[in-house]
């Protein structure tokens, strides 16, 4: 380790500094957010909602699926409206309309344009005006605000239950009948919705900008974006410019220092040492892998569907029984199962390799014991979603057993602390076999930096049983972002790029200098941006401006190592033909390939798209968000998670060889099949709803008029059939080529040679010099 010791003090100091970033702001987030008044009161003392109303209206928004029915404050699904923005223009309509009634004697819709920019002026003071009273902690609102209130309450009472005249518009929104069956629970749902408009249209005290840094779009009241967005957007942008300058200096002098090349081996090290009982228990991972992602992506064609028959599928309804809410969930949940399983069986295949060849004492009862946990996890969170959404759960038990309401973290809490202890128990496992690789001799830098990032992974889904059931919204989005930016995108990664380069340096394709040294910069480079770079998730989540500017300049850091995936790419390329027994990787290797494609496509040139906070000022919420998750948790993850999948398969079953035709049918069906659906439909829309956003606001680029009437896009949601059906086309070859390499039948236990004298790998110094994967995600 002395050898880097430099680099490892810059990582420390990088690590620590930016997490002390993270937290020192986190407490901004818990200090600065809007507050939720005792109650707001007309200016007679009548009470509208008080605040046990708008928790339980929060409760109630999370019973039917919350974020998987449009979204609020523009995070979640985007087939319904943003319920913030929608809110806030249809209040402010009705106050318009009222007062053109009272000043003119005419309809707001009749008036000259200089008397309606008037009464624009008039609207912005009556709506941005703060009149929340901190000693009472009451908000008066006036007779024509609550008269406003009122109307867009009764509509949103009839589009939520099973009322005929909302009919069409339910089914436009992929809204199932009776979304919300009990009237009570329908007004609680209407005091959430319109707090968060009250905090999206209300200035903070003495401050001329909303609890939401002015966000959503709405030109009748003045939401517009901030001087301090736009500064911060530039400084974004000059430091993603310096940060590529800085990164292209440090690598071309790193790789001045050339290090030698080791010696190839004639036979595959791996193959010469004995599988062990744990090893041979993967194979039924594999299979999960193999069987969620045919799930996850036949939900994700069926979801897709729903855009443009909203309660039917081809014809046949089935929105009573699989809602739009319930197959985007299911779709999001299994995606994350089977992408976490490939990680979970790539660090279980290494174990016994770096324990020198054998199982730590009962590592395949514990392989065992996980593999049905994460069973009972899978279809206990699947059934729990579903009977919540049926309706049929207790709404005291929907929290714990059924959906929380919050995407990506959408299982319930129960089921939540069930894949923790999963994730600890993996943890323990790989601790056990890490421990005694300790004790060798020689450089442990690779060895701590694979430990610490198994044990990130263990540990960092935590922060997902921070926040609770009644948990102000901009806490819980924090620690949300915690899970799925650190967790998923910040420490799979690390781990992922140790995982890989562990087994390229046993294989002898890397040297141990050159390995240890890329994979402490890799890890240097992304966490110095990857960490605070959270932020920039939560500008409009009721944030402040530091908030924006801690976001928007560390986030522009995360894109900086992407200009170091070519090279990576083609040392992943290069290295399957360095000996001709590395010609069984080839496969593994490809999908690593894409994964340097799509970290740069999708989350490098997606992500930034909507990283400065002047962009995503306007793009959140729009069709421009799934076209950057689709491309980075698949493009990055998804194609880590099966390349993963494919090299396990390969070592467990040696003398199997690959179906040509399957694997080139999978994996560029899978490409072509992605590619197709960002550029034929999401991207397209996109961008359309930019433009009605950037013109109108969000409330127009959501609104079914909007959508439905634009017979574009219904053209473009229609085509993405054809994507989706090439992409399924590759999950079925892929799955095949599982089932087929699993029910290979091997000769014996020493899989490539007659030897079972294993071969101590160097473990102590592996590192990844191949796979420098820097996923940035927005």
């Amino acid at each position: 380790m002395k050898e880097f010791k430099r680099m490892w003090i810059v990582l420390g100091l990088i690590t620590i500094g930016s997490f002390i970033l993270l937290g020192y702001f986190g407490k901004e987030v818990y200090n600065e957010k809007p507050p939720i008044p005792t109650a707001f009161v007309d200016e007679d003392g009548k009470t509208l909602f008080t605040e046990d109303d708008i928790m339980a209206g929060q409760s109630a928004w999370q019973s039917i699926g919350g974020m998987s029915v449009g979204t609020v404050w523009g995070h979640g699904a985007y087939q319904a409206p943003d319920w913030t923005a929608d809110w806030i223009h249809r209040e402010v309509l009705g106050w318009l309309e009222q007062q053109a009634q009272r000043e003119f004697g005419k309809s707001y819709a009749d008036l000259s344009e200089r008397d309606q920019a008037t009464l624009h002026y008039d609207a912005q003071q009556a709506f941005r005006k703060n009149t929340y009273n901190k000693e009472t902690g009451k908000v008066t609102l006036s007779a024509d605000r609550v008269r406003s209130i009122e109307a867009v309450a009764a509509y949103y009472d009839k589009l939520f239950s099973d009322d005929p005249s909302l009919h069409k518009l339910r089914e436009a929104y992929a809204m199932k009948e009776n979304t919300l069956p009990k009237a009570e629970s329908r007004a609680k749902l209407n005091a959430f919705f319109f707090w968060s408009a009250w905090a999206a249209s209300t200035n903070r005290p003495d401050q001329n900008v909303t609890y939401t840094n002015n966000w959503p779009h709405e030109p009748l009241i003045g939401n517009q974006p901030t001087a301090e967005n736009v500064i911060w957007s530039i400084i974004s942008v000059v430091t993603l410019i310096f940060g590529i300058g800085c990164v292209i200096w440090i690598w071309a002098f790193f790789t001045h220092h050339e290090h030698e090349e080791p010696a190839v081996p004639a036979r595959d090290p791996l193959t010469l040492v004995k599988l062990t009982p744990s090893q041979k228990a993967l194979g039924k991972y594999l299979l999960i892998v193999a069987a969620l992602f045919f799930v996850q992506v036949m939900l994700g064609g069926f979801t897709a569907h729903y855009t443009v028959e909203g309660q039917d599928f081809y014809g046949i309804p089935v929105a009573d029984w699989l809602p739009y809410s319930l197959t985007r969930t299911w779709h999001i949940q299994s995606a994350i199962f089977w992408i976490a399983t490939g990680f979970l069986a790539g660090g279980l295949f290494l174990v016994p390799i770096i324990n020198g060849g054998k199982d730590p004492k009962f590592q395949k009862l514990g392989v065992d014991l996980l593999f049905w946990a994460l069973i009972i996890v899978v279809a206990g969170s699947f059934l729990g979603q579903f009977v919540a959404l049926k309706g049929w759960m207790n709404e005291k038990l929907n929290f714990w057993l059924g959906h929380q309401g919050y995407e990506f973290v959408e299982i319930g809490r129960l089921w939540q602390i069930a894949l923790f202890a999963g994730l600890v128990f993996w943890l323990i496992l790989m601790l056990r076999g890490i421990w005694a690789a300790f004790k060798a001799p020689g450089d442990k830098s690779l060895l701590i930096l694979f430990t610490l990032a198994a044990a990130a992974i263990g540990l960092f889904y935590a922060p997902a049983l921070f926040y609770g059931e009644h948990t102000h919204i901009s806490v819980m989005e924090y620690w949300r972002w915690w899970v799925v930016h650190l967790w998923v995108e910040g420490f799979f990664e690390v781990f992922a790029t140790s995982a890989v380069g562990f087994i390229f340096y046993n294989l002898g394709m890397v040297s141990k200098r050159a390995a240890t040294a890329a994979a402490l910069l890799a890890a240097m480079m992304f966490l110095i941006g990857g960490i605070p770079g959270t932020f920039h998730h939560i500008y409009f989540a009721g944030t402040t401006t530091p908030i924006m500017a801690v976001g928007a300049l560390f986030s522009a850091l995360e894109v900086v190592p992407l200009v170091l995936l070519g090279y990576e790419a083609f040392d992943n390329w290069t290295a399957q033909h360095k000996a001709d027994w590395m010609k069984p990787m080839r496969w593994p290797l490809t999908f690593f390939i894409a994964v340097s494609f799509w970290n740069m496509l999708g989350a490098g040139v997606f992500g930034f798209l909507i990283n400065p906070p002047i962009s995503l000022y306007y793009l959140q919420g729009l069709n421009t968000t799934p076209n950057h998750g689709h491309a980075a948790l698949f493009g990055v993850y998804g194609f880590l998670a099966l390349g993963f999948t494919l090299m396990v398969l390969r070592y467990i079953r040696p003398t199997m060889k690959w179906n040509e035709k399957l694997m080139f049918t999978a994996f560029w069906s899978m490409n072509l099949g992605l590619i197709l659906m960002l550029f034929t439909s999401l991207l397209p829309i996109g961008i359309i709803q930019a433009n009605a956003t950037i013109n109108e606001g969000l409330w127009w680029a959501r609104s079914a008029e909007f959508i439905e009437q634009n017979p574009i896009i219904h053209t473009l949601r229609w085509f993405r059939t054809v994507g989706d059906v090439v992409f399924i086309l590759g999950a079925v070859a892929f799955g095949a080529q599982i089932v087929k390499g699993l029910l290979h039948r091997e000769g014996g236990d020493a899989p490539a040679g007659k030897t079972e004298t294993p071969v101590v790998p160097a473990v102590a110094e592996t590192a990844p010099a191949v796979t420098i994967t820097e996923t940035i995600n927005s």
